[in-house]
């Protein structure tokens, strides 16, 4: 399957604001290549239009990898795809006790920091991230997604994108996206916050409704401080070996099945 153009639009999903390709419209690799689109897809939680479920089934997923909690898939589940396989991967995201306690804006950043290196500390996390890049390196086209499809979401992307070769200001603008397109998703829940709480606590919880540059880069701080490189903490602690990388490479560059 060959990248698609500049000039042209990958699907998007108007009820999943965050849904898009992993690749991209084909990033370049660090080597000269091109990433395969159609493969993986990213996305915030699915409650779709019947519009947008039909355009989901079409793209003839083997998988639906959903990365939030038991709690967050009780309140939300995924919508049935015929032929589809629906996995879940529990990974740590944003506490909610721990949102409801926030009261200033560094707080928050911080909190947010913490949470991506626990991304990378967190034994449960771990396990979570490193079972989801075993099952997708099984093949395409498979979807991944959390609640907001940001965080989780947002460091599995990042980790793809790495092991595919793709340079790390290509990896930072990929993950920036989320702010553009979840603009007017994010405005209406900032209006719901400041309508209970008022301006000012818009301005606290801010930080934990955007992504920033500063919280990817604590994550790979923190892959740096307990595993020494990107390579040790993909071997060592998600357990993926030399064939399951070389795999998702493959896919993900064009080469794989």
């Amino acid at each position: 399957m060959r990248a698609v153009t500049e000039d042209e639009e990958y699907l998007r999903l108007a009820s999943a604001d965050n849904f898009r390709d992993v690749a991209g419209t084909g990033y370049p690799t660090r080597d000269g290549g091109t990433l395969r689109t159609g493969v993986f897809y990213r996305s915030n939680d699915l409650r779709l239009t019947d519009v947008d479920l039909t355009a989901l089934a079409g793209l003839g997923l083997r998988a639906i990898v959903d990365l939030r909690t038991p709690a967050e898939i009780a309140l939300h589940p995924d919508p049935d795809v015929p032929g589809v396989a629906h996995l879940h991967f529990d990974a740590f995201g944003i506490p909610i006790e721990r949102l409801s306690g926030l009261t200033g804006r560094a707080e928050a950043v911080a909190l947010m920091e913490e949470v991506y290196r626990g991304f990378v500390v967190e034994e449960q996390s771990r396990r979570a991230f490193g079972g989801v890049l075993h099952q997708l390196a099984t093949g395409g086209p498979q979807l991944f997604h959390c609640s907001q499809g940001k965080d989780r979401t947002g460091w599995v992307a990042a980790l793809l994108l790495h092991v595919a070769g793709v340079d790390d200001p290509t990896i930072e603008s990929d993950y920036l996206l989320t702010n553009a397109l979840t603009a007017g998703s994010r405005s209406r829940v900032e209006a719901e916050i400041e309508r209970h709480g008022g301006p000012d606590l818009v301005a606290v919880y801010e930080p934990t409704l955007v992504v920033d540059v500063a919280y990817l880069r604590a994550a790979w701080d923190a892959v740096d401080e307990q595993y020494g490189d990107r390579a040790a903490y993909l071997r060592d602690g998600l357990g993926l070996d030399e064939e399951s990388l070389a795999r998702l490479r493959g896919l993900l560059r064009g080469s794989g099945v």
